[in-house]
């Protein structure tokens, strides 16, 4: 009984050790934590004020992020006690493991360095990506964030993006309004293409260089079709499109040009009795 006593109270020291460690050690997982998180948001912060884009900051800050982060768990399973050398070992040996059961999550993590690096969109940027468009909010380590006009948030993973088409409406400071525009065979066509030109040459937004091009580009089954290319600021560009069609519209309208819709006439015959 004495000798279970005595082995008892040997123990006691080295268990307050192990609990003394162990709330260390929690609290510098706890308090690191927190710390790697404002360090990356101060990052952030500092990269916005510096006209650094928004992804680029955002994508930095995620990386200190999750460096810091393992940099803590090292820091407090060395305090436990366990050899972070052999730990360190373990993990690379056990990184190949990993990464073939995260080979998505490792294409994301490439991708969104490859789209950070070439930049074909910025934040801003109302692009068409992986079959989604929308106006880029920011780039993490493996997504990237876009809003809708209604303002959903699309979450689209960066190899999605990376390995498939990219449309960037937002590239350019200038953009093409391409209009199809139809009149029925009866109408004049010459009244129409001066109407349509007056309504181009009143509107201010619409830009004289490029010229705007107003040709017949198809004598279709029951319309003569006009493409109608006026040049504006990318920031117009839907605004001037709905101007445009509604000007014409009522235009047409007070002139007479005749604009066709589909009709369907249905004939009774009435057999005798």
């Amino acid at each position: 009984m004495n000798e279970m006593l005595d082995q008892g109270a040997g123990m006691a020291p080295w268990i307050m050790e192990m609990m003394l460690n162990l709330a260390i050690a929690i609290v510098i997982f706890i308090i690191g934590k927190m710390l790697a998180s404002k360090v990356a948001k101060f990052l952030e912060s500092r990269m916005l004020k510096s006209n650094v884009d928004k992804a680029v900051a955002g994508f930095a800050s995620s990386i200190l992020y999750a460096l810091m982060f393992a940099g803590v768990i090292l820091m407090a399973l060395g305090q436990l006690g366990v050899e972070t050398t052999s730990f360190i070992a373990i993990l690379g040996a056990a990184g190949l493991a990993v990464g073939l059961a995260l080979q998505g999550s490792l294409s994301n993590f490439a991708s969104g360095v490859l789209i950070i690096l070439f930049r074909p969109f910025k934040a801003g940027d109302f692009i068409d990506a992986a079959g989604q468009a929308g106006t880029v909010d920011r780039i993490e380590l493996f997504s990237t964030y876009m809003k809708t006009p209604d303002n959903r948030v699309i979450i689209i993973p960066n190899s999605a993006i990376a390995n498939g088409a990219i449309v960037n409406f937002s590239k350019e400071k200038t953009r093409r309004i391409d209009l199809v525009i139809g009149i029925s065979y009866d109408a004049d066509i010459k009244l129409a293409k001066n109407l349509m030109q007056e309504i181009v040459d009143a509107d201010e937004r619409i830009l004289k260089d490029p010229a705007c091009t107003i040709a017949v580009s198809e004598l279709a089954d029951s319309s003569v079709n006009f493409v109608l290319r006026p040049w504006v600021n990318a920031a117009d560009y839907w605004t001037v499109r709905a101007d445009v069609l509604e000007k014409i519209k009522y235009t047409f309208d007070e002139q007479g040009v005749g604009i066709p819709f589909p009709q369907m006439d249905v004939h009774v015959h009435k057999e005798a009795e």
